[in-house]
């Protein structure tokens, strides 16, 4: 009887997948914001390769 009272309770308990959810929208965003910072660190080198370019060739130096 009290083993089928605990078992009941544990199947009712909804917290661990609270916890698993919130843990599954972490890694997402996480997913998101790596892949973010990747595509900006591309842009960003390439614009200051091209400034660095244009400054090498211009008159003056």
């Amino acid at each position: 009887m009290i083993m089928t009272n605990l078992f009941a309770r544990f199947i009712k308990d909804e917290s661990g997948a609270t916890a698993i959810e919130y843990g599954l929208i972490a890694a997402l965003i996480s997913v998101g914001i790596i892949a973010a910072a990747t595509a900006l660190g591309s842009s960003i080198k390439n614009t200051f390769t091209n400034v660095s370019t244009a400054m090498d060739s211009a008159p003056g130096n």
